[in-house]
């Protein structure tokens, strides 16, 4: 029992350590806010994740909102 939480403990500082956070530099952040880096930039590609969301959750629009169709928040 006590090894296998030693093993969990080290699984989740393994798993903590090798997240991706990274500091942008300042010369980078227009890497970033480029154009093709947005997540909305092809229509049809908009329009079927809409098509998805609202198939799925029986909600339309709202995009930028939180929270599920059903009202839960």
């Amino acid at each position: 029992m006590k090894t296998k939480l030693i093993l969990l403990a080290l699984g989740g500082g393994l798993l903590f350590l090798g997240t991706g956070c990274q500091h942008v530099k300042p010369w980078q952040r227009g890497t970033l806010a480029d154009y093709t880096m947005r997540g909305d930039r092809d229509p049809l590609g908009v329009g079927q994740d809409e098509h998805i969301f609202f198939s799925r959750e029986a909600a339309s629009g709202g995009r930028g909102v939180g929270g599920g169709g059903c009202g839960c928040n």
